[in-house]
């Protein structure tokens, strides 16, 4: 078997409209996503089948990938595996299949979204832009201060995070990826410091990405978002309450 080149997918992307690939084998529905997405201002590739998707990628640099689960030959989650060892291209799955199994298998494979069919074509073009923006390709608002920090930091135990930017620098000053789910319950905790919130307050008080999830799908978003805290041996603030939910035990301070 022929290993496929390693992609380059630039986060610089000047003032060029982002590139992104939708892979979806439903050619009615993949005419409709993609003509919003390019009226939502974005630069938009198709593609039918995953080897479609790796013609693609091998000769253009895309900045997102729109992936259908549900796909002829090579399931999505599949091809996500094998795209996340070659490349950190961000990924938002669609499909059908909105059980919570499927949810949280998207979201422990690490993919930036999940949106069930039939989603609308505004929500799934907001999603894109969220990820974007938190990638540093798209719409990037914050601006850096001379000692570095940005102007909406919110800091907890040497942690800086830029809400305008989506951003999370450890003490050491390492920018530290997360997805759009991971981000949205990290700026819930950082709202709500030192407060006990149970699962379902966590997914009323966290944005859409993750509002229509579960307690497993919740769960397993805290123990990704702890596991990344605890980057260079730090302890995580994020705490368990038996039988209740969760505790963001820092103290946290904004500029």
């Amino acid at each position: 078997m022929t290993v496929a080149p390693r992609f380059r997918f630039p986060h610089d992307m000047m003032t060029a409209p982002p590139t992104i690939l939708l892979v979806e084998d439903d050619g009615a529905l993949r005419t409709l996503t993609a003509r919003a997405l390019r009226q939502s201002g974005f630069n938009v590739l198709t593609a039918a089948t995953g080897a479609e998707m790796w013609v693609t990628l091998r000769e253009t640099a895309v900045q997102l990938v729109v992936l259908d689960i549900m796909l002829p030959g090579t399931s999505g989650f599949d091809l996500f595996r094998r795209l996340r060892r070659e490349s950190d291209v961000p990924v938002i799955f669609v499909s059908a299949r909105g059980s919570e199994e499927d949810r949280v298998l998207g979201l422990e494979l690490g993919a930036d979204d999940y949106l069930a069919k039939p989603f609308s074509t505004r929500e799934l073009a907001a999603r894109v832009s969220a990820v974007l923006r938190r990638g540093g390709g798209y719409d990037n608002g914050g601006e850096i201060a001379a000692d570095g920090r940005a102007p909406d930091a919110i800091f907890f135990a040497g942690w800086q995070v830029s809400l305008a930017r989506r951003e999370l620098r450890s003490p050491s000053g390492a920018i530290i990826d997360l997805t759009g789910a991971e981000f949205d319950l990290l700026s819930t905790f950082l709202g709500y410091p030192q407060r006990v919130l149970g699962r379902e307050r966590l997914m009323e008080l966290s944005r859409s990405r993750i509002g229509d999830s579960s307690d497993r799908s919740i769960d397993v978003l805290v123990s990704r978002l702890r596991r990344k805290l605890q980057a260079e041996g730090s302890e995580s603030p994020i705490i368990t309450v038996r039988g209740v939910g969760y505790m963001f035990k820092a103290e946290v301070t904004r500029t």
